[in-house]
């Protein structure tokens, strides 16, 4: 099995790993990941069961479409593929991006709201905080930049009325981070039914990320 083929497969098994672990329903949500020459990227209005390696799309960072791949007819890549192509193009250090709505990241984002360091996993996702970049247009160039001023010096930020983002060195590590940040909003959701919850120190958060560091622990392990 080649590079792009291997890449299919992954893909695929991560998109479908999205939808059964409830970050996904339906077509919603999208996964790429780099390839020579551009990206590969999940289809649009194709639910992750009827999805083959076949469907997935192969693009340059202009959305158009590889020289040599055959692409099966009627399929078009996801409608979010300006932000999947800018922030590979911004981030050579990335390989995946993952934006899905999950719930509860996605409910904090529709009240515009990030994630505080309330919690020392928070670090997981590359600062002290998980921004929540504002609001644009699916689709829209706006949108991706959005998100890009979002995800500086990040590896996830949320998007006001709509879900979130992750990147990853690897798509396992972007998808666990998706994973991760979902599980984050639902506990801040959660600590919120008692009041605003005391925060970590910036100080400590650094040593939170420094140990994870050193330990190899996590996104931040993998990255350092």
């Amino acid at each position: 099995m080649n590079t792009e083929d291997q890449a299919r497969q992954d893909l695929l098994a991560a998109t479908r790993r999205l939808s059964s672990a409830g970050l996904n329903s339906g077509t919603a949500g999208n996964l790429s990941v780099r390839i020579e020459g551009g990206l590969l990227i999940t289809p649009s209005s194709v639910p992750p069961e009827q999805m083959g390696p076949e469907d997935l799309v192969a693009i340059d960072h202009q959305g158009q479409p590889l020289a040599g791949r055959a692409t099966v007819p009627g399929r078009s890549p996801s409608s979010e593929w300006r932000l999947h192509a800018d922030l590979l193009g911004q981030r050579p250090e990335i390989q995946a991006v993952v934006h899905c709505h999950s719930i509860h990241a996605t409910a904090l984002a529709c009240h515009g709201r990030g994630i505080p360091p309330f919690h020392y996993m928070v670090v997981q996702a590359g600062g002290p905080d998980i921004r929540c970049g504002g609001y644009a247009t699916f689709g829209s160039q706006a949108l991706s930049d959005l998100a890009g001023q979002a995800l500086e010096h990040r590896q996830a930020c949320l998007l006001a009325h709509h879900g979130q983002v992750t990147l990853g060195a690897t798509l396992a590590q972007a998808l666990a981070l998706a994973i991760e940040v979902e599980t984050l909003a639902q506990m801040y959701l959660a600590a919120l039914q008692l009041g605003e919850p005391p925060l970590l120190s910036e100080a400590e958060m650094g040593r939170v990320a420094e140990q994870m560091r050193l330990r190899h622990y996590g996104a931040l392990g993998a990255a350092g």
